[in-house]
Order: structure tokens, then C-alpha cells, then sequence
């Protein structure tokens, strides 16, 4: 595992590299794949977030876009109205939380992080928007790079990749350099395959039993994989509410890689996979 301490502009820590990190997803969202609609009311958004915290989330992710497959863009002042109130009220409520900003606009980063958030998590490795790498680098803010082949609302048209371990491993690679160039500390990137953005089912399987290539990015990796649709393929479960064990199968997979963080819906259950994973892989002192 790679250890490293993301430093929040507001002076929080985020420790990586000890045990596999749960990081709770908050979508205020009407559209995303599995919860939207449900925490479009900012009261019951910030109150998700604390239970999500409560059941051992170890960060939590709030996006006002959905990324689905075929999502249309939604527009910045849309947005803004959806994450700001939820991240102010959770700040509030839990000032030492560290709270991710999901999203690809330098405008919502920046309003995100003068109400309290820590990080950023892009998705599209800060490519979409011209000024969210200068903004990432001149404060200095903790960011996740993740690859992605198109956008939310074409990227499942036919993607192909001749080597997909080797092409998102060059890909992440160069963002990070572009980054870092910039003036960021590389020590504030995480980095994120993409499970799922512009990815076949067995593009996805390729990503995960060849995770630990990445480590050679030198950089903490996010893997978000909960409830997605290749688990339903391999499953043959079109439903995403019934892709539970499927999701708790790939998380036990990787903790035992030692990947550092997890993009989850269900923080208890995958809280207790992890938890029993990392007391099996402690050496005995028998």
C-alpha cells in the first residue's frame, strides 16, 4: 500500500496506506444509477452524509452530476444549488469529517472547498474543465485523477482498448505529470482506473486483477466499482439494488490487494469485509 497523507487546504488530514479506506458516495442527484432522487433535499442529504459516517465512512463523496451512462451535462448553477448547501450544512455538523467534491467544474470545486471540503475527485482527471488544474495546483488541494474514455453520455458507445491495463496506466501517468508541472504536490493526487467509464465487462475484469500495476504511479488508488453494471453482468442481475454480494465479493478482492480507498454505497457492509480482511491480513506474533 502506499502511505501518504493528503493535506486538506483547511489544515485535515487523510492518512493512506495502514487499511484499505471506505469512501461513502452522496449523490444530491434526481438521475444517478442507483440512489438518485433520494438526497435531492438538502436536509436529507446532510443526514445520509452523517449516517454514512456513522456506519465508518472515512470520507464522503458529494456529486450534484450524475456520471451514468448517457447522462446529459448539468448546468454550473444547477449544480452549485445541489452540493454547496448539502457541504456547508456536513461541515457544520461534522467539522472534522473530510468531505470529497465530486466533480469536473473548477467554479463547484472552488465554491465546495471555501464551504468546507477537503478534495476533489474528477472524473475526468481534470481534462474537462481548462481551470481546474491551475485551480488544483495554486491551492494545492488533494485531487482523483480518473481515466475515462469519452464523456458520461458516450463513453459506453463501443469502447475498445488494445491494452487496456497499459493504455489507462499511460493515460494517469501523463495526467499526473501535466499536474504536477503545474506546481501541484504529486503527493496530493490519488488516482482512480475508472470501473465502468468507457469500459467493457472485461475491459473492467482486466482493470481489477491487474490493479497493483498502478502502483507504480507511486500514488494512492480509488476503486469504484459498487453495485455497477459489469457485477450485473456477471451476475446476470439488471437490477442494481440486488448487486450487494456481488459488490462485497469485488471489495474483499480488493482489500486483499491492498488498494487504498473504496467508492461504496454501503458503508456498514463493506465496513465489516474490510475490517475482517484487515485482521486476516495482520502477520501473527504467535
Amino acid at each position: 500500500m502506499i502511505r501518504r497523507t493528503l493535506r486538506s487546504p483547511h489544515g485535515r488530514t487523510l492518512a493512506t496506506g495502514t487499511r484499505t479506506l471506505l469512501m461513502g458516495i452522496l449523490n444530491v442527484t434526481p438521475d444517478s444509477f442507483y440512489d438518485g432522487g433520494r438526497y435531492t433535499l438538502a436536509e436529507a442529504a446532510v443526514r445520509r452524509g452523517l449516517d454514512l459516517l456513522q456506519q465508518g465512512a472515512d470520507l464522503v463523496d458529494i456529486g450534484g452530476e450524475s456520471s451514468r451512462p448517457g447522462a446529459e451535462p448539468v448546468p454550473l448553477e444547477e449544480e452549485l444549488r445541489r452540493v454547496i448547501p448539502v457541504v456547508e450544512e456536513l461541515r457544520r455538523e461534522a467539522p472534522e469529517a473530510w468531505i470529497s467534491v465530486d466533480t469536473y467544474k473548477a467554479e463547484v470545486a472552488r465554491r465546495a472547498l471555501e464551504a468546507g471540503a477537503d478534495m476533489v475527485n474528477d472524473i475526468s482527471a481534470a481534462t474537462f474543465d481548462p481551470d481546474m488544474a491551475p485551480f488544483v495546483a495554486q491551492n494545492q488541494v488533494p485531487i482523483v485523477l480518473m481515466h475515462m474514455k469519452g464523456t458520461p453520455r458516450d463513453m459506453q458507445k463501443n469502447p475498445f482498448y488494445t491494452d487496456v491495463v497499459d493504455e489507462v496506466y499511460r493515460y494517469l501517468e501523463s495526467r499526473i505529470v501535466a499536474l504536477t508541472e503545474l506546481g501541484l504536490d504529486p503527493r496530493q493526487v490519488v488516482v482512480d482506473p475508472g470501473i465502468g467509464f468507457g469500459k467493457r465487462v472485461e475491459d473492467n475484469l482486466e482493470l481489477l486483477k491487474n490493479i497493483t500495476r498502478f502502483r507504480g504511479l507511486e500514488a494512492p488508488i480509488l476503486v469504484g466499482h459498487s453495485r455497477k453494471s459489469f457485477i450485473g453482468a456477471l451476475l446476470q442481475e439488471p437490477d442494481p439494488a440486488q448487486r450487494l454480494y456481488g459488490t462485497l465479493a469485488v471489495t474483499a478482492f480488493l482489500v486483499m490487494k491492498g488498494v487504498e480507498i473504496l467508492r461504496v454505497h454501503d458503508v456498514a457492509e463493506n465496513r465489516q469485509v474490510v475490517q475482517t480482511l484487515e485482521s486476516l491480513k495482520q502477520e501473527s506474533h504467535v
